[in-house]
């Protein structure tokens, strides 16, 4: 009855954010877009599911077993709350999201090294508010915060470029078709808002390495009819900044920009920021409270996506009037909420992973699934390859080796583990909505070495080191999936797997290689579910 009365609320546009729980908010919403469409949800997951899926997308790999067991054992009615702040609070969690959200702002691979990374790890670490990034990497100063240059300056070659991917990284809105032609189906993305949003950016270039705006800029287009016609300072909602720096530079401006710009470079410091600086005036307008839906809508919707699998708008790329989500109240609501509370990621981050909705069981009993934008189940989302890469190296690393340390130096084990797995996380492609194992990953699976030296190696605290020394296939099975999959095995799972160990007795360490590399190559492995 909760439920339903906070999502008459909701509907009605009378529910205070700063007043509900976000668990209470997403339940209501969701529970009755099902009930209207007559849709029955999904079973909650089981612990083992629950803690797999939890860790995985916080802290981006697989739990140990001694974490699975404990959780599973545990009797205490907050245990799910307590794991969600436990991962958190852990190091790992600024790890492994700054690494989603590196490739978010960098869709285009166009960035080098890993200073956006390091600068993005070290604000989640400081829980600094995603405005506050937003700024610091509109206007970044390495002096103050080193690494936050790095957002924009691989960009800087293509004003385009650079146009399209703030508006897509920051307020979710691709405006790309708008430079040669109005938006035929989307009324708002006319030419103006694309070179409107271009006037903010195209004064910043490249100074010697460091990023440097003019003190004035004018931006031409040709629209589709009529003569050749100069772009405004305008915001993506039609806001306006008036300024009498829109112009070009006079050549006295342009030579005093060169001197100030060629003795920066000598110095090795960066040039000062204009009087009028038109980005600055961008992340101004942009968190204006009459502007700021776009900003805060675009991170609760990433957010969504990122762990519940599926967007509350989609494409993300596509938040605009005539693309409406299939919750709208529940968004306009989260976006509220994140707006009052100073958009703390890790207080959306928990609201969201906390509610029955992101707990849903990923299996539906019945021959016909619900739309996925009913979120009446949890959808499967392939590993990362940061997760895919982490869970591999904790598939084959024993389990005893976790047994009898203190957090602390658990902690440190599984970053020194995360470590060893970077460098294959490399090799595999980001995965997209409509995800395919691609020819180069089915390829470095089934013949590459780098699977078998990283992965399925015999030597000292490893799986198949420890298997080595294990006479029982059947004990060496239940171990292995166990390990593996984070549960016990199945029925008549390890029976075959023994099965399989006995008629091979004579190259057993072959044969439990050969046992592990088709469990971690499984669909059950390669898929968060």
């Amino acid at each position: 009855m909760r439920l339903l009365c906070l999502a008459f609320c909701l509907v009605a546009g009378v529910a205070s954010a700063a007043e509900t729980p976000i668990p209470e908010q997403i339940d209501a919403a969701i529970v009755a877009k099902m009930k209207a469409e007559e849709v029955t949800a999904a079973p909650q997951a089981d612990d083992r599911t629950l803690i797999r899926r939890t860790t995985l997308d916080l802290v981006g790999r697989t739990p140990t077993t001694q974490e699975v067991e404990a959780f599973v054992q545990s009797t205490d009615a907050d245990k799910r709350a307590k794991l969600v702040d436990r991962l958190l609070a852990s190091p790992a969690f600024a790890r492994y999201q700054a690494y989603l959200f590196e490739a978010a702002l960098n869709e285009s691979g166009n960035g080098k090294g890993n200073g956006l990374r390091d600068y993005l790890t070290t604000a989640l670490q400081e829980n600094r508010p995603w405005d506050a990034i937003f700024r610091e990497l509109l206007l970044p100063d390495e002096t103050k915060r080193k690494g936050s240059s790095e957002f924009l300056r691989p960009k800087l070659a293509d004003a385009d470029r650079l146009t399209t991917e703030v508006a897509v990284a920051f307020f979710g809105v691709n405006v790309s078709c708008a430079q040669c032609h109005d938006h035929p189906q989307v009324k708002d993305w006319t030419q103006d808002r694309f070179y409107g949003m271009k006037s903010f950016l195209a004064r910043t270039f490249d100074a010697g390495g460091t990023v440097a705006e003019r003190s004035a800029g004018l931006v031409k287009f040709k629209p589709t009819k009529g003569p050749e016609r100069q772009a405004k300072l305008m915001f993506l909602t039609g806001a306006v900044v008036e300024s009498d720096t829109v112009r070009e530079l006079t050549k006295d401006e342009q030579k005093k920009e060169k001197e100030l710009a060629d003795k920066a470079k000598k110095d090795k410091k960066p040039l000062p920021a204009p009087p009028f600086s038109a980005r600055a005036k961008l992340v101004e307008v942009a968190l204006e409270p009459k502007n700021a839906d776009f900003f805060a809508r675009n991170i609760v919707n990433r957010l969504w996506h990122r762990f519940l699998g599926y967007g509350l708008v989609n494409p993300l790329d596509q938040l605009h009037a005539e693309n409406r989500p299939s919750h709208p109240a529940l968004l306009d609501a989260l976006a509220k909420d994140t707006i009052a509370h100073q958009y703390d990621l890790k207080r959306l981050t928990r609201g969201i992973v906390l509610s029955r909705a992101y707990s849903r069981s990923s299996r539906y009993d019945s021959e016909s699934f619900p739309l996925e934008s009913t979120f009446a189940l949890m959808q499967l989302k392939p590993l990362t390859p940061m997760q895919l890469a982490t869970a591999l190296k904790l598939a084959n690393t024993d389990p005893k080796t976790f047994d009898g340390l203190k957090p602390a130096d658990a902690e440190k084990k599984l970053e020194q583990i995360e470590a060893q797995a970077r460098g294959f996380a490399s090799m595999i492609a980001v995965p997209t909505d409509n995800f395919q194992i691609g020819v180069s990953e089915a390829l470095l699976f089934s013949n590459g070495d780098r699977v078998q030296r990283d992965f399925l190696s015999d030597g000292g605290g490893t799986l198949l080191g420890r298997l080595k020394t294990e006479k029982d296939a059947t004990a060496a099975a239940k171990l292995m999936i166990e390990t593996v999959f984070g549960r016990p095995a199945a029925d008549g799972e390890a029976k075959a797997f023994a099965e399989f160990a006995g008629r091979r007795a004579d190259r057993q360490s072959d044969t439990y290689r050969n046992m592990l590399w088709a469990l971690v190559t499984s669909a059950e492995f390669r898929f968060n579910h």
